[in-house]
């Protein structure tokens, strides 16, 4: 797989995401369906905003990790949440994993009314290998 990164600026740099990803000569894509704080059990969590982030983001790279593809090949991810702000306020964490896994995505943030029950974040991503 080819991946180019095309960011005619600067500034999006130091908010973890690129303006664009081109992808050549790819072996597969994964199509992730939103991934959020739903415990094993299937009950949705009730927590914080950080709390809620961290098991959004252990959830899809378990659905990741399961199709053999890894976080790396992410080139799309999608942020729903119910609160921009409380969002901010624990971006260090999608900040962190980014960084972790080396990341170079193209990124929508997504603010709506409700989620499915109580959750408060939703990581919808595709990924190329």
């Amino acid at each position: 797989m080819e991946k180019r990164i095309i960011n005619p600026w600067q500034w999006q740099d130091a908010r973890n995401y690129v303006q664009a990803v081109e992808v050549k000569n790819v072996q597969g894509t994964l199509y992730c369906a939103g991934q959020a704080a739903v415990y094993a059990d299937g009950q949705s969590s009730n927590a914080d905003m950080r709390s809620q982030l961290l098991l959004a983001i252990q959830n899809l790279e378990q659905v990741i990790g399961e199709s053999g593809y890894e976080c790396q090949g992410i080139v799309r991810l999608n942020v729903f949440t119910t609160s921009s702000a409380e969002l901010f306020g624990c971006f260090d964490v999608f900040q962190d994993w980014i960084t972790k896994h080396g990341i170079k995505q193209a990124t929508t943030l997504i603010e709506v009314p409700v989620l499915f029950e109580t959750l408060k974040v939703e990581l919808e991503a595709t990924v190329v290998k």
